[in-house]
């Protein structure tokens, strides 16, 4: 049995500058190293610490995956200074994923905020890997402004690949042509049949609240929509309790959990 707490050796192979504070690591593990979307990993940097991150690569690549990372504290302040070749640890995989099973044949909405597409990014592309399971693949996103937007890239190819793609962002500059407004003003320009429809959610707090309620208001049942609760994560094993949420504990019983399963806990959304 894998010991949990050994972290895997990783080799920082390429770091792309997403926006003003986000970067992704590209990571290559001295073993082939496997996640399901949705879980995370433990990224641990000798001498300063460790800090959970969900890997927004696709989880078919065993050789290498990525983490993008928002400069937010002591570790990943550090981790933002890094220089390719630097030699990580990783703990992990850890947690419940997206059950992609439960997707198929269905039209699956993404919502994302900021640099809570990440883990969302790496959904997309397990769906996008088996495009012809699902009717339909809508993403919307949103940032703060057209700087803020991570894998600025990506989002032609991903249309090219049959996902529909919207996005908006809260205060646009004078090259901005898509919606300016918050995520969820993206809700209206779509079209989705909620009571065959999954939606999975993942950014800030207050977005995470009003995204869902939209749902709501839309139509999607309480049990398709899946929210990705990324709270303060530890141990990674359910041992220290840093994470417990009801009944739960995060790193184990999540992080990915169904609106149903936590509707009536309080402070939720913090």
């Amino acid at each position: 049995m894998k010991n949990p707490y050994k972290p895997l050796k990783v080799k920082v192979e390429h770091i792309i500058e997403e926006s003003p504070g986000i970067k992704s690591f590209i990571l290559r593990p001295e073993t082939e190293f496997q996640f399901a979307t949705g879980q995370f990993i433990e990224l641990t940097l000798p001498g300063y610490g460790e800090a959970p991150f969900t890997p927004s690569s696709s989880p078919f690549k065993k050789n290498q995956f990525e983490v993008t990372i928002m400069n937010a504290g002591y570790v990943t302040s550090k981790l933002h200074n890094l220089d390719k070749g630097t030699i990580l640890g990783v703990r992990g995989p850890f947690g419940k994923g997206y059950p992609v099973e439960e997707f198929e044949g269905k039209e699956i909405l993404i919502l994302g905020g900021g640099v809570g597409l990440a883990p969302l990014r790496s959904l997309l592309l397990t769906l996008i890997a088996e495009r012809e399971k699902y009717k339909k693949i809508i993403l919307c996103y949103g940032a703060k402004t057209p700087v803020d937007i991570i894998y600025k890239e990506q989002f032609k190819e991903w249309e090219q690949q049959g996902v529909e793609v919207y996005r908006s962002v809260d205060k646009g500059d004078e090259k901005w042509e898509e919606t300016v407004g918050v995520v969820t003003v993206l809700l209206d320009k779509i079209k989705i049949d909620t009571q065959n429809g999954v939606a999975a959610v993942c950014g800030p707090p207050i977005m995470m609240k009003f995204g869902t309620l939209k749902l709501l208001e839309m139509g999607f049942k309480e049990d398709k929509i899946y929210l990705s609760m990324e709270r303060n994560m530890s141990c990674g094993v359910g041992k220290c309790g840093h994470c417990a949420f009801g009944p739960f504990f995060v790193c184990k019983d999540g992080p990915v959990f169904k609106y149903s399963q936590i509707k009536n806990f309080p402070d939720i959304w913090i």
